[in-house]
């Protein structure tokens, strides 16, 4: 970590001796009309894809709170593709799901439907992979349900008796208990979404296209650092990067004490 950052302050392209530019990697940043575009892409994912998978994982949890029979093997084939959503397969897999001969056209054609490139097109590319990281909810899924099971039968059945409903005990008992853990997940979530990679890279082959559409940060900083050998920019990149999931990881801490309820 020392050395990348000393690497942030000079010009260095793997090939040579690192030299001492100061701050004009900063300055380069500011002028950066890809890195821009970078982190609208990155951010745009971050916060749509995050909350809802989190909320798939959440309602999913309280169906299989409910004493499902077999629950090991749902809690298994649920949390399966989380183990596999980060591979190179999954990825390769979801760029023929969602190609123009993909299996999506194919089940759209039987309609009469004839879909677009979803990855090919920049007005839906960016959404095939929102849809991809939702898919991998298996994680915090069990998390959830871990959660679930310590909150206390007795709070539900008083308030049956007082005539509430199942809504309304979601909303007053199941999330303020689960707030932690809502919490937990969330900062997770934040911090994995920002560093996602390998699904932008191989649906786009490194190109972070259409039209850099999925042209995700640490896409970006790969390019900068093994393409094109800019290895200082790469560095100031990765320390950018550090600053900003600690700024929303902070963001995230300070917020959470107006809505985050621990049982003391």
């Amino acid at each position: 970590m020392l050395m990348s950052l000393y690497l942030s302050f000079t010009d260095y392209n793997l090939l040579s001796n690192a030299n001492f530019t100061g701050l004009d990697n900063i300055q380069h940043m500011l002028n950066d009309d890809r890195l821009a575009k970078s982190l609208t892409v990155t951010l745009i994912y971050v916060f749509v894809s995050t909350p809802i998978q989190l909320a798939f994982a959440l309602g999913l949890a309280v169906v299989l709170d409910r004493g499902l029979r077999g629950l090991s093997l749902y809690r298994s084939i649920f949390y399966l593709p989380s183990l596999l959503g980060s591979s190179v397969a999954v990825a390769v897999l979801w760029k023929r799901v969602f190609g123009v001969d993909g299996l999506v056209n194919q089940f759209l054609a039987v309609f009469g439907i004839d879909g677009p490139g979803w990855i090919s097109s920049p007005s839906t590319a960016l959404s095939t992979l929102i849809l991809l990281h939702v898919w991998t909810f298996g994680a915090p899924m069990v998390i959830f349900l871990a959660g679930l099971r310590q909150i206390p039968r007795e709070f539900y059945e008083a308030a049956s008796v007082d005539g509430a409903s199942r809504w309304q005990q979601f909303r007053t008992i199941t999330v303020p208990m689960l707030s932690p853990i809502v919490f937990f997940n969330l900062v997770l979530g934040l911090i994995g979404a920002f560093q996602s990679f390998t699904q932008a890279f191989v649906v786009s082959d490194g190109r972070g296209g259409p039209s850099d559409s999925t042209l995700f940060y640490t896409l970006y900083l790969y390019q900068q650092g093994f393409v094109n050998f800019n290895m200082g920019y790469a560095s100031a990149l990765a320390w950018l990067l550090l600053l900003i999931i600690a700024l929303f990881t902070a963001i995230n801490f300070w917020v959470s004490k107006f809505w985050v309820f621990y049982d003391n």
